[in-house]
């Protein structure tokens, strides 16, 4: 069948009433645990599991998908107005969506998640429905030693997502890295930074990790801060027209959003990348184009648009992996690839062949589900920004419950809180001396991939280096990564020797 006999008959099984209604159903369960620090679409998608059984294999997959892609709206609510990301994707968004919200432009902000999410994910769904094969089959190329220099070239960007000494961010990101080396040697067997605790053998939980720094350290930091009215001065006319942007904040975010677009599609088909390595790279790759970078941590509209725009587009993209390869492209990806095998299906290059009614119905539901999220989120958006006008006395034990019951419910240990707990006064401390957490985030998720490509490559290679440098695609990527280093660098060091020349 060609494309068009195809979208049709997708858009056949998506329309259907019992489609529908559980696509709607995963969208608003996907917002509300999204907009919830610390619980997330694995948790909820795991939970939601055993509910599925009665369901039609592809209701069920298109309910499932639903939260995942419903949660990172929702992630977004929380990192824009309490700087509490609810999924680790939405870390990066707080950046300047935090500070729009405290500039009274709390709507304005949640407009733009709104559309950008929108846009990203419409704009990725056509690619997938375009180019599937042509993209599953570049991801299939790739091995170890591209794998090795996109996460190299994606720890070099984000040096620059901290703000502030670059320096620092090196320092972050190498933070980053030895967290995640904690635990059980995947090739030996040994275990690494334990010191002792059987609780660090599978290593450091991502969700204690990432509630700790940013959810606790928030926390703390306003609890130790001067007493404030921030929360009422972000409320403004939430009229639909003061929510719409205007010509000159047109004209600068269309091309965050297909920049955006653009990086989540294409990290997203990599299996193992995700959205949350999307969104980050999307906002490094905004600041880099920018003509003034100093706006980026301040409230600047495109610092939202951008990596909204790449992680929802990412989203969509993690599908092509993980259905046209059977290879899961991230932790959620691996929880419905498993849902799709207990329903009896079975992903991989024959996927689209032998079930093109659920390959097409699922992708034509992921434009009903955005659809759905875009007039779902809008005209909530007033009720959204009152969500900051709830005292702190009482919102900040209600911040910190969910934070700490999302870090219990990932393996049911009272260990993983604790770890929360300790994350989150070193998060305090460390952005108390000038040090954003956000690179570290990175460099924990990307670590233990690199060093598993890594050490796959050279041992391919029988330890030799220059493999890194025999294939086009990974010479290039690791090139664009020395650039990075290289070109922050040059105005210090052509001061440096004119200095020494005097």
């Amino acid at each position: 069948m060609d494309l068009f006999s195809n979208i049709a008959l997708g858009f056949q099984t998506a329309f259907t009433a019992e489609a529908l209604f559980y696509c709607f159903l995963g969208c608003c369960i996907g917002t509300f645990v999204g907009a919830l620090p610390g619980i997330g679409p694995m948790v909820t998608i795991s939970v939601a599991l055993p509910l599925t059984f009665g369901l039609d294999p592809t209701v069920a997959l298109i309910m499932l998908a639903g939260i995942f892609y419903g949660a990172q709206y929702g992630g977004s609510i929380s990192s824009i107005l309490l700087n509490l990301p609810g999924t680790a994707s939405t870390a990066v968004t707080a950046l300047d969506g935090y500070p729009l919200a405290q500039s009274g432009r709390a709507g304005f902000a949640l407009f733009i998640n709104a559309i950008a999410s929108f846009c990203g994910s419409t704009l990725s769904i056509i690619v997938v429905m375009a180019f599937a094969p042509a993209i599953a089959e570049i991801a299939l190329r790739f091995n170890s030693t591209e794998y090795f220099a996109v996460m190299v070239l994606g720890l070099v960007a984000a040096c620059t997502i901290g703000g502030g000494s670059p320096l620092k961010s090196l320092v972050m990101v190498v933070f980053g890295l030895i967290l995640g080396i904690v635990g059980m040697d995947i090739n030996s067997g040994a275990m690494r930074y334990t010191f002792g605790f059987l609780e660090l053998t599978d290593g450091i939980s991502l969700i204690s990790v990432a509630m700790g720094l940013f959810g606790v350290a928030e926390i703390v930091r306003k609890m130790a801060g001067p007493s404030t009215h921030a929360s009422k001065t972000m409320i403004q006319d939430l009229s639909l027209a003061s929510m719409l942007p205007n010509r000159e904040d047109l004209s600068r975010l269309w091309l965050p959003i297909l920049r955006g677009t653009s990086i989540g599609s294409m990290i997203g088909a990599l299996p193992g990348a995700g959205p949350t390595v999307a969104s980050f790279m999307a906002y490094a790759a905004e600041k880099k184009a920018s003509r003034d970078p100093g706006r980026f941590g301040k409230g600047a509209p495109e610092g939202v648009a951008a990596p909204e725009a790449a992680n929802n587009a990412a989203v969509q993209a993690a599908f092509i992996p993980t259905l046209s390869l059977g290879i899961p492209g991230d932790v959620v990806m691996a929880i419905l690839l498993g849902a799709m095998i207990m329903h009896g299906v079975i992903p991989g290059p024959q996927f689209i062949a032998n079930e093109p009614a659920m390959f097409w119905g699922l992708l034509v539901s992921f434009w009903i589900g955005n659809l759905i999220l875009l007039f779902l989120n809008l005209p909530l958006i007033g009720l959204l920004v009152r969500i900051i006008t709830v005292p702190s006395r009482i919102l900040h034990p209600v911040v910190i419950f969910f934070i700490c019951l999302g870090s219990y419910s990932v393996s049911n240990n009272i260990f993983d809180v604790f770890v929360t707990l300790v994350f989150g006064v070193l998060g305090y401390v460390l952005v108390r001396r000038g040090f954003h957490p956000a690179p570290v985030l990175l460099g924990f998720i990307l670590g233990p991939m690199m060093e598993e490509n890594l050490r796959r490559s050279l041992v391919i290679a029988r330890g030799d280096p220059s493999v890194f440098l025999e294939r086009p695609a990974s010479a290039v990527m690791l090139g664009l990564a020395f650039l990075l280093i290289v070109m922050p660098l040059r105005k210090p060091a052509l001061r440096f020797l004119s200095r020494v020349r005097r």
